[in-house]
């Protein structure tokens, strides 16, 4: 059979997926072109094609920068804090909720803690202002009444990282535990019967059975949360930062933002991008090369 008629015999499976393939060609792929304005000096009244070629030298003076590497630390550190303690937490909730037996109950959790996601991190910052302020905060107010010292939560350098980590896993945890809760689904019941006549209590089941079949899942998650490890959270830093705790919460995307918009530097701009998107290829190409040599079978 030729190509074209394997494909018009699935005609309207491809029909199904166009709109997905027509919205990352436009919006993912088309807009790779604008890369190149790394590697010029980008004239905004010359435009890319017109602005000349600038080589590397972009890329050198990132590397020069003292900032730039304070930056990349700032990334790393607080993608690695989202992922050792917001990656686990979501597949906690997912099996804590599978043993729920009553179903109100259950679906009125579930609802709960979904809630926050659809909330802008907006909406949430000025909510994080008004309980974690040291001045009038309802958090600290409740620390003088009961005797301690105020926390500066939101201006004290050593707890803003902490600050930035425990409220992305409170308004993401919910929503990241659907896919766990899709893989519990589909793990047989009757595994479970056998492993009750055999004497198993909640906790083996649990060890034996749910979590070696929903191991592919989490595998394929991990992978892709490795894969952007060089994203820490742009429109929350960016809610919640200012210049008293740049030292440890200016990011990547942050520092772009500044440099590309504020400062009007966009070739500056468009390296650090650049450089940061092929540090998150490389990684995850390196998480699926090791699932794969763990036998799992990766994103592809």
């Amino acid at each position: 059979m030729s190509w074209w008629g394997y494909v018009w015999r699935r005609r309207y499976l491809y029909l199904m997926i166009a709109p997905a393939i027509a919205y990352y060609a436009i919006f993912h792929y088309l807009p790779l072109y604008g890369a190149i304005i790394a590697f010029k000096d980008f004239n905004i009244t010359k435009g890319i094609i017109g602005s000349s070629w600038a080589g590397f030298r972009h890329f050198e003076y990132l590397f020069s920068l003292d900032k730039f590497w304070q930056v990349i630390g700032n990334t790393i550190i607080i993608s690695l804090n989202r992922l050792v303690f917001g990656f686990p937490f979501p597949l906690i909730v997912a099996l804590l909720l599978n043993e729920v037996r009553l179903a109100v109950f259950k679906k009125t959790v579930q609802t709960v803690i979904y809630l926050p996601h659809f909330i802008s991190w907006v909406i949430l910052g000025g909510l994080m202002v008004n309980l974690l302020t040291i001045d009038n905060g309802v958090v600290n107010n409740v620390i003088r009444a009961l005797g301690g010292t105020p926390v500066g939560f939101m201006s004290d350098e050593s707890v803003f990282r902490q600050t930035l980590v425990f409220s992305m896993i409170w308004k993401e945890f919910g929503w990241n535990s659907i896919i766990y809760m899709a893989a519990l689904a589909g793990v047989s019941p009757h595994l479970y019967e056998a492993a009750m006549i055999d004497g198993a209590n909640r906790w083996r089941r649990m060890l034996h059975i749910t979590l070696p079949c929903i191991r592919n899942t989490i595998i394929i998650l991990l992978i892709l949360r490795l894969g952007g490890i060089m994203e820490a959270g742009f429109e929350q830093i960016f809610v919640l930062y200012h210049p008293g705790v740049y030292s440890v919460a200016d990011i990547i995307d942050t520092y772009v933002y500044r440099t590309g918009l504020s400062e009007g530097r966009f070739s500056l701009a468009a390296a650090v991008g650049l450089f940061k998107s092929m540090i998150n290829f490389a990684l995850l190409l390196i998480a699926n090369k090791l699932a794969r040599m763990m036998g799992e079978q990766g994103v592809y």
